[in-house]
């Protein structure tokens, strides 16, 4: 029996089959979830901080159900049905540790004792399909390899459901201030990450910028040529006295002028990994990560495109014989491509070139020989195909090469020798940047640092003889300002959480974050299949919130730095990504086991280390003092605020003196946080306000009032709702008595003349969601 991931993958293998004692089942992604604490104790269900910690040895597991709310009981018996009389099971999910769990899970949920084998489809066309079977031929341990990464994953899954489950009840119910209502929600690795994030918006926040100085030298050379050296020391000169003596010492200089001329090489940029990948589509087309990844899957199950969710930016060595023909299919598909098709490919190896003995569990994304027609793939998907063919091309093609001129002179000063320089360039072979036009000079900066100062350089300069005589016009100051460092971006976040060592000063740290196994993938946080859905996860917990902009920068807000102050306060290990991404790496060990008994052994060490984690968590919680906090809370929810609120908070500001968060101009919530706090006691009609003890803000009002409030006010023809009432209950049922002629009772507004009856819905638990993280892609976060 073939176990695969999704029909579609099914259909592409199923023509390779001719024996009718083939059966093929698919599981369309995970079939079982893990039961909620209520549903295995119903004491677990109210949150309750003397339940804790909730652990459990195993977690138990039921069938799931898809998005439209369907049972996967049926599936599941139809592969019970469907494994009768089977001998050998093989294993044709996605490669990747979660593609191994979706069929493993199934197979130890229903029993199954048999040999198990793993076919490894890398790509889905029918080369590597072949290639997947042949290797599939000469592998006896395929089964306990893949239940070492089915382990693996299990144990991300087991980790992240106690992690989520005990710290986010402790923290929301010992750590939170009151003033905050939604629950502080926490995650093995979303927890370091926003740490990542608070300590760059800290960073920004306490920026204070500073003038620095260069100083600029106009020079007459023997010849007649007019050029400008500068000095612009990396270490910056932020004395004005310093510019200022330089400046004068470099008055009426006179001196030969030292010239070196080199070519430079311009290599290609790397192949894309999924991160990578996700960073260069937000940059161009302004995509969400999680919207590249869905139309790199397509690609890929519809046999365009490698495996995608890899963290390799190189290929096998095996690989490079399938150049040619991969970048002729390609250049039959779009006439731009074709046209810088190389007659000769040009294969770099190493680790600074594109093919290595090594490149990890899963190589780089790149095309394959078969290519997308016209109406094959949706617009998307084929713009996303497009800009991969295309870095595949210019991996393959020449190195361009610059022809650079430096230009230097070194003046004696009173604080020393001081050198002036130009640097001018010019392209001498264009190689691959010919493919990519003006793009291929843009600077990939590091996210989250201050963008570099330019090195003085300019084009063409004009000829210099080394150690040509020069005369030093009128030397000038000019004067610059330190920037802040940039914000990381929604594109740029995966590339941050697997490329942390980019992120850290310390030499020890960067040491400690090194892979000396596969030393261009550095320890990181998350898996690459799910650090694109952290985001998320952080904004619906107003932890963070996004910018405008093409590719969004991100903000932390107040709740996203004082949960971080709270959880480095109590428990440090939990805000340290440098510690996490190690941690992390000690976990991959489990999927590397090379025998099942290895893998079992290293699983159980795990899990017993899980649970001492979480009860430690607990315990230093439950000895901590409540966070204290200015009385500021989180957005409640999405919806732009209305004009009134917006000018009723700016009036507020300027009579009080205080700054109107950014946010409160853009989300109801925390508008009417803001209003809440500063607007006083009293209601728009003058009775005194009552607010519940130990609440931080008054109670709004429900939708329906609202709606019933702004209906009274056509019908009376007054200009507008008093700002009061959009953001309080109190208020709100004050106007509606006083306007709706007694139909209004007990802060009950009637509706609408025209609504539609609502569908009675099923209170949630006033305690806050009771539920535990699911299991799907996202396991491991």
């Amino acid at each position: 029996m073939f176990f695969f991931e999704k029909p579609s993958a099914m259909r592409q293998v199923q023509r390779f089959f001719r024996s009718p004692s083939t059966v093929c089942v698919a599981a369309e992604g995970h079939l079982l979830e893990v039961a909620e604490p209520g549903e295995i104790r119903p004491d677990w269900k109210p949150w309750r901080f003397d339940a804790l910690p909730i652990a459990m040895e195993r977690l138990p597991v039921a069938p799931g159900h898809g998005r439209s709310g369907q049972s996967h009981a049926p599936k599941l018996a139809a592969i019970r049905q469907a494994l009768d009389g089977v001998e050998r099971v093989i294993i044709a999910t996605d490669p990747g540790r979660e593609g191994s769990m979706i069929a493993w899970e199934v197979l130890e949920h229903l029993g199954w004792r048999g040999r198990v084998d793993r076919l490894r489809l890398g790509a889905l066309d029918e080369i590597s399909i072949r290639r997947a079977f042949g290797l599939l031929a000469k592998e006896d341990d395929s089964g306990e390899r893949d239940y070492a990464a089915y382990l693996e994953a299990l144990c991300r899954q087991y980790e992240d459901w106690h992690l989520g489950l005990n710290g986010t009840r402790a923290v929301s119910l010992r750590l939170r201030p009151p003033a905050f209502r939604e629950p502080w929600r926490f995650g093995g690795v979303q927890t370091p990450t926003l740490a990542i994030l608070a300590d760059l918006e800290e960073r920004i926040r306490n920026f204070v910028p500073r003038d620095f100085y260069k100083i600029a030298l106009p020079v007459t050379t023997e010849s007649g040529a007019s050029l400008t050296l500068w000095h612009a020391p990396k270490d910056k000169i932020f004395a004005i006295e310093d510019a200022e003596t330089i400046r004068d010492a470099a008055e009426g200089w006179a001196g030969p002028l030292a010239v070196v001329q080199k070519d430079v090489r311009r290599t290609p940029p790397k192949l894309f990994s999924k991160d990578t990948l996700a960073r260069a589509c937000a940059k161009r087309f302004g995509w969400d990560p999680q919207v590249t990844a869905r139309h790199a899957q397509a690609l890929y199950d519809k046999g365009y495109l490698s495996y995608p969710r890899t963290e390799s930016v190189h290929l096998p060595d095996s690989q490079a014989k399938d150049a040619a023909a991969v970048l002729a299919a390609i250049a039959t598909a779009d006439k731009d491509l074709a046209a810088h098709n190389p007659a000769t490919p040009q294969i770099r190896r190493g680790p600074k070139g594109h093919y290595v003995k090594d490149p990890g569990e899963h190589h780089a994304i790149v095309p394959l020989r078969k290519v997308p027609g016209p109406g094959d793939a949706a617009p998307e998907a084929l713009r996303l195909w497009l800009l991969i063919a295309k870095n595949f091309l210019a991996a393959h093609m020449a190195d361009g090469i610059d022809a650079r001129t430096t230009v230097t002179a070194d003046l004696a000063t009173p604080l020393g020798q001081k050198r002036f320089v130009i640097t001018g360039s010019v392209v001498k072979v264009p190689g691959w940047r010919a493919l990519y036009g003006t793009e291929a000079d843009e600077d990939e900066v590091v996210p989250g640092k201050a963008k570099a100062d330019d090195e003085p350089t300019t084009g063409r300069l004009p000829p210099v003889r080394d150690g040509e005589a020069g005369t030093g016009g009128e030397p000038t100051i000019e004067t610059a300002r330190t920037e802040p460092p940039r914000r990381i971006t929604r594109g740029e976040l995966p590339v941050v959480m697997g490329r942390l060592i980019d992120q850290i000063e310390d030499p020890a740290l960067k040491r400690a974050l090194e892979n000396p196994a596969n030393p261009t993938e550095p320890k990181g946080l998350g898996t690459a299949a799910t650090r694109d859905a952290v985001l998320p996860k952080l904004m619906k917990s107003h932890y963070v919130t996004l910018l405008k902009g093409k590719d969004p920068g991100i903000t932390v807000t107040e709740v996203g730095l004082a949960f971080v102050a709270a959880v480095r306060r109590v428990f440090p290990a939990y805000g340290d990504p440098v510690g996490r991404a190690v941690f992390e790496s000690e976990l991959a060990e489990i999927g590397r086991a090379t025998t099942k008994a290895e893998a079992l052994r290293r699983a159980e060490t795990f899990r017993q280390r899980t649970r001492e984690r979480v009860e430690a968590l607990i315990g230093a919680v439950s000895g901590a003092e409540r966070l204290a906090v200015d009385g500021k809370a989180p957005p409640s929810g999405g919806r732009a605020p209305t004009a009134a609120m917006v000018s009723f908070a700016k009036s507020l500001a300027t009579r009080k003196g205080i700054p109107l968060p950014p946010e409160a101009t853009r989300e109801a919530g925390a508008c009417r946080v803001f209003l809440n706090t500063h607007a006083g006691p009293r209601t728009a009609l003058g009775a005194e306000r009552t607010v519940p003890a130990g609440d931080g803000a008054a109670r709004p009002p429900t939708p329906a009032m609202l709606r019933f409030a702004a209906s009274l006010a056509r019908e009376k023809r007054l200009e507008a709702l008093p700002p009061e009432i959009e953001t309080d209950f109190q208020a709100c049922r004050a106007f509606l008595d006083a306007h709706a002629g007694g139909e209004a009772k007990a802060g009950k507004a009637p509706p609408a003349r025209d609504a539609p009856a609502k569908k009675t819905r099923r209170p949630r638990n006033p305690a806050g969601p009771a539920r535990a993280p699911r299991r799907r892609r996202a396991a491991g976060t």
